[in-house]
């Protein structure tokens, strides 16, 4: 698996002429960039892209995608049921593993700035990405559409780009670029050709006129059929069955019923779990009952049968075995880890609730960040274990070494710099910790008590092994330090001392 993995699902207009999807396509498949699926739409004359790969290759990917689109599709000419702005109408970067939303979102941003410098076409950011509140919403940049737009840009400050001039690109439209969560296009039809029941239906259902929150949505005329055509922008807020079962009995209020639904793009399989629960009534349901669920957690290392403390179990035993690793600075690397599982929990458990809606911003932000720091505590508990045998290690070698100081201490620093980074990081976990008290559910105050409790422990205890290796640094090297190794205790005092406040 690579060590980034990146989800792009750009949108095109086009959707009707294979030859030119096949080329844009071509333009996006990069080394390191794979196509997972395709739908094209006659009627909406729009094409949906799903690709993933490495964070690089999948950015190189998708600029180029649009600058192939800009070549080929003329907005002016364009016609179709979907609401468009650009040849290029959206490219959402997606975390999916080694990422983080915020790493998506400077994706985004270079996104934006290299498609206007390399192909002329004005860039908008949205979603996670946007520079404004009111950009945050696909459908609030987009409105007016291409014409709309182009007539407006120039005279109203509102509708400047983020990216390039007060003008779209004479063909090419604008592109709007962002960073979401997983996003599933849902479309439900329904037995009637009466288009304004399905926008009735849809004006109902989706948040921005009272609605479902994470929930968009249109009603069209599709294949002879009226359409609620649905953006569902967090299923684990808003699941994909509670709005299926909402436009059904809204259907029933004008005497009509779906009579099938479809999925545009991919749809992840957590959804669907969530979906046969619901419909299926199925007591004490988890995901890990799943056959294929199972095997791939156990094989893959994540999960050890038998409950929670059959999890953690092999670390604790590790850890009680006489042997010198892993030891204190493993399990403050742990603890750390733990902190920022928990604070990070809090704040998933309040954001997108109606009390805690003004938040949202900070609780997403502070979700995104303790991701990152919860990896690299993780990352750090093996490698405090690797820094202390090689330095057991570098005593060794300095036995048959004509310059066997430099081989220790050079090995000190690396294990002195291990727990740094522990204790920098947990105290960072702990100011984050600290600033959701206000913000989160009071119901959840133990949860953020018991991360700062761990955090705090396991600042105390990479400390304490950041000043044993720095001590044995001093006693190494007698009397005398190396002018690099008076820089690193200099350097790292000053660290220790900003971590202490």
């Amino acid at each position: 698996m690579p060590s980034t993995l990146v989800e792009c699902v750009p949108n095109f207009s086009e959707g009707r002429d294979a030859a030119k999807v096949d080329a844009i396509i071509a333009a996006m498949k990069v080394p390191g960039v794979y196509l997972l699926d395709r739908e094209m739409d006659s009627d909406h004359n729009r094409c949906v892209i799903t690709l993933v790969g490495e964070r690089e290759a999948i950015l190189e990917g998708a600029i180029r995608g649009v600058g192939k689109a800009a070549e080929l599709i003329d907005l002016n000419t364009h016609q179709g049921a979907h609401p468009r702005m650009g040849a290029a109408d959206v490219v959402p970067f997606i975390p999916i593993d080694g990422v983080t939303l915020a790493d998506c979102v400077a994706m985004a941003k270079q996104a934006g700035a290299e498609i206007y410098k390399r192909y002329g076409v004005p860039v908008y950011l949205y979603e996670a990405a946007a520079t404004r509140p009111e950009r945050q919403g696909l459908e609030n940049i987009r409105r007016g559409q291409f014409e709309g737009i182009r007539a407006e840009v120039a005279t109203n400050p509102a509708r400047m780009p983020d990216f390039g001039e007060a003008a779209l690109h004479a063909t090419a439209g604008a592109t709007v670029v962002g960073a979401r969560k997983a996003l599933i296009a849902y479309n439900v039809f329904l037995n009637t050709a009466d288009v304004e029941i399905a926008k009735k239906i849809a004006k109902a259902v989706r948040f921005s006129s009272g609605g479902f929150k994470f929930v968009k949505g249109a009603g069209f005329l599709v294949r002879g059929q009226a359409q609620v055509s649905m953006n569902l922008t967090d299923f684990e807020q808003t699941p994909i069955h509670r709005v299926f079962e909402f436009v059904k009995r809204e259907a029933a209020r004008y005497g009509v019923v779906p009579v099938s639904s479809e999925i545009v793009g991919l749809i992840p399989k957590q959804a669907l779990e969530q979906a046969a629960e619901w419909f299926l009534q199925v007591e004490n349901f988890d995901s890990s009952l799943i056959l294929e669920n199972r095997l791939a957690s156990v094989m893959g290392g994540k999960t050890a049968i038998g409950g929670l403390r059959a999890g953690i179990e092999p670390f604790i035993e590790q850890l009680a075995a006489p042997t010198a690793t892993p030891g204190g600075g493993s399990a403050a690397a742990a603890s750390g880890a733990m902190a920022a599982g928990l604070a990070s929990m809090v704040a998933s458990m309040s954001r997108g609730k109606k009390a805690w809606l003004a938040y949202e911003p900070q609780h997403s932000e502070a979700i995104a960040r303790l991701a990152t720091l919860r990896e690299e505590l993780k990352a750090a508990i093996d490698a405090d274990a690797t820094s202390y045998n090689a330095v057991m290690a570098s005593y060794k070698a300095a036995k048959v070494s004509d310059d066997g100081k430099t081989l220790i201490n050079a090995a000190l620093r690396e294990a002195a710099g291990v727990p740094l980074g522990v204790a920098e990081k947990s105290s960072e976990v702990t100011r984050i910790a600290e600033s959701l008290r206000t913000i989160t559910s009071p119901m959840m105050a133990s949860d953020l008590t018991t991360s700062i409790a761990l955090a705090g422990a396991a600042i105390k205890g990479a400390l304490a092994n950041v000043e044993i290796n720095l001590k044995s640094m001093q006693e190494e090297s007698m009397e005398e330090l190396s002018a690099e190794d008076e820089a690193f205790l200099s350097e790292t005092r000053a660290r220790v001392a900003a971590i202490a406040g």
